[in-house]
């Protein structure tokens, strides 16, 4: 008894510590970061996206996709667009990333010509931040003020993208101490943000579990509603190609909108990590799956809430950084200069001298 109450308390001071870190970090984040340094960022960030959707209609999940990723290992630094390097070990190739998360060359395009325009200024951590939203945006989802001001980690850390990252197989009780290890709300944060599957796609291989030989029953999932299962066994046979894609939301594929919440009432949630959101008996996340699915707007609210909360997870107190020239490799010794810690506070000029599926 002792034991487990020292365990609470271990993980509530330690959900504490980071609350108030984050608390510290979003003040120093603000929509105007860039409007003396870079005013157009927004705007050269938003043409690219639309023109890489034009030819890939997945774009914008998959860039939603890694800022949350990429917040949910040692906060939004960009350090999951680091490739491998004689000192770095890529979170590229962690278990929850690795021939999984996509747009790298989309992310690139971004910082060249967000470069061009003001060279050293803006970081890849924001790129991502201002990508994600305009991605929800461009699908036909909400729109808000992206705080701004993060700067990029000079390494990565695969192990703890590999603990951190959420499977597609977790329960309910696993995301929310998942959600609650980054200081997340484990209630509106878990499903708020779980909503950002109404678009995109996954792979057989993240759910195909559920189909044939669910939990080592020898029977499929029995939350999945029968004709879905059917509808899925023809496009993910059993022992068929893993990697075969098919939409997150069945009905309205590549719109953001509450459609994933009414999928969910109908018990055809495509991840095991959605479908539990309604279908754990006396969870509190059902009461809001049920009202995002009745009310839209409020999902989109929720939404944004729980993005700019995400957004806002701060980096280890102390953690030298920068801002990269180019997203996949730290600066040279050169530009040594313009490395600092997590402690300093931004300024607009900052940089002037120097988080299951396959969306």
């Amino acid at each position: 008894m002792a034991s487990l109450f020292l365990n609470k308390f271990v993980v509530s001071s330690l959900v504490a510590m980071l609350l108030f870190a984050g608390a510290s970090y979003a003040q120093q984040l603000t929509p105007t970061f860039y409007d003396s340094t870079c005013p157009n960022v927004i705007g050269i960030v938003r043409t690219v996206l639309q023109n890489a959707a034009m030819a890939d209609p997945r774009i914008g999940a998959s860039l939603n996709r890694l800022h949350f990723h990429d917040c949910f290992v040692n906060g939004c630094d960009g350090s999951l667009l680091l490739d491998n390097s004689a000192t770095i070990l890529s979170e590229k190739q962690a278990l929850g990333n690795n021939n999984s998360v996509r747009g790298f060359d989309v992310v690139d395009q971004m910082k060249t010509q967000v470069e061009a325009a003001c060279p050293g200024v803006v970081s890849c951590a924001d790129i991502l931040a201002i990508a994600s939203e305009e991605s929800v945006v461009l699908a036909g989802g909400p729109s808000w003020a992206v705080p701004l001001g993060r700067r990029d980690s000079l390494t990565a850390n695969r192990s703890l993208a590999d603990d951190q990252l959420p499977p597609p197989f977790f329960t309910v009780d696993e995301l929310k101490a998942n959600f609650a290890t980054v200081g997340l709300n484990t209630t509106e944060d878990l499903v708020a943000l779980s909503g950002a599957h109404t678009f995109g796609r996954a792979r057989c291989v993240g759910f195909v579990g559920r189909l044939y030989n669910f939990n080592s029953t020898g029977g499929p999932d029995p939350t999945i509603n029968a004709t879905f299962l059917e509808t899925l066994r023809q496009i993910c046979p059993q022992n068929g190609n893993g990697s075969v894609l098919t939409n997150l939301d069945r009905t309205t594929a590549d719109a953001f909108d509450s459609n994933y919440f009414t999928n969910l009432q109908t018990r055809e949630g495509l991840l095991q990590t959605d479908q539990e959101l309604i279908s754990t008996p006396g969870s509190d996340t059902i009461e809001l799956v049920n009202r995002f699915a009745a009310n839209q707007t409020a999902f989109f609210q929720s939404f944004v809430n729980s993005m700019i909360r995400m957004g806002n997870i701060p980096p280890p107190p102390g953690s030298p950084s920068e801002i990269r020239r180019n997203c996949r490799v730290v600066n040279s010794a050169s530009v040594a200069d313009t490395i600092v810690t997590t402690t300093t506070t931004p300024t607009g000029s900052v940089g002037t001298d120097g988080f299951a599926s396959d969306m």
